[in-house]
């Protein structure tokens, strides 16, 4: 889709707004003693809590009053229909276990897109008060250390490479298997920091991030993001990652060549 100047803006501003309303629903919530979760899963827990609702309620009330027309993907509400050909999707808060735990790693995701793939993608994390934002011409953080622009580092090779996941079991145990080769020729391996790892390769700090049983609604947005400052997303066969499944996020193309080798044995 083109994407003129006049509906860049607006669609800029609208994932804003809808940032901003997510991060008062979700720090209403956030370090309260005794939390409620319910669990999405009977195997293993999987949580959600009434910010998790609030959020995506909030923001649903922005789309709703700013482009009525356009479809939505939640991850709590699932989809709505729409006639403009694009698509809000949202995810009120990408690491509820991190979020139940007090950590500030867990974050607001936010996500326009077109019949091709996301447009425009906000990472949001509101404790911190980071906002990480690319697409339609935009790559930029903004935070308690001021405006900068998001670039990825420069290339290296996987031995020098900063590696995260956020599950150490990183899927079935294939996957498993498939993660610790790559893992074992990093130069420096962290778990547990959900969306906000793919926000540190935007941000220059990291080179790659590897995982697998994602959403839709868990990537678009890093997708969005990442690829505004250089770096790239797939799947691990390197193939287009936007419904999710196994992903690999890299800061260069040949960090990306080098870690989806060993990912295929």
């Amino acid at each position: 889709m083109r994407v003129s100047e006049a509906l860049a803006a607006d669609l800029i501003a609208t994932a804003h707004e809808l940032a901003d309303v997510a991060r008062v629903a979700t720090l209403s919530h956030f370090r309260t003693r005794d939390l409620a979760a319910e669990t999405k899963e009977t195997t293993r827990f999987d949580p959600v809590t009434a910010a998790d609702r609030l959020s995506e309620e909030r923001m649903r009330e922005v789309l709703s009053r700013r482009r009525p027309d356009d479809a939505i993907l939640g991850e709590e509400f699932g989809k709505s229909s729409g006639t403009s050909g694009l698509t809000w999707v949202l995810d009120p808060i990408d690491g509820t276990r991190s979020y139940l735990s007090g950590t500030p790693t867990w974050g607001v995701l936010i996500s326009v897109r077109d019949q091709d793939g996301p447009l425009f993608g906000i990472i949001d994390q509101p404790y911190i008060g980071e906002r990480f934002e690319g697409g339609l011409g935009r790559a930029m953080v903004r935070g308690p250390m001021g405006d900068a622009t998001l670039q990825v580092r420069t290339p290296r090779a996987l031995s020098q490479s900063i590696l995260f996941t956020t599950f150490p079991e990183v899927g079935t145990a294939d996957e498993g298997a498939a993660f610790r080769r790559v893992a074992s020729k990093a130069k420096l391996v962290r778990y547990g920091t959900d969306c906000y790892a793919y926000a540190l390769i935007a941000a220059g700090q990291i080179d790659l991030v590897i995982e697998a049983g994602l959403q839709a609604y868990d990537v678009q947005a890093p997708i969005a993001v990442i690829e505004a400052a250089g770096g790239l997303v797939t799947d691990w066969q390197g193939r287009p990652a936007l419904e999710g499944g196994q992903i690999l996020a890299a800061a260069s193309r040949e960090l990306h060549a080098e870690a989806m080798a060993l990912l295929n044995g």
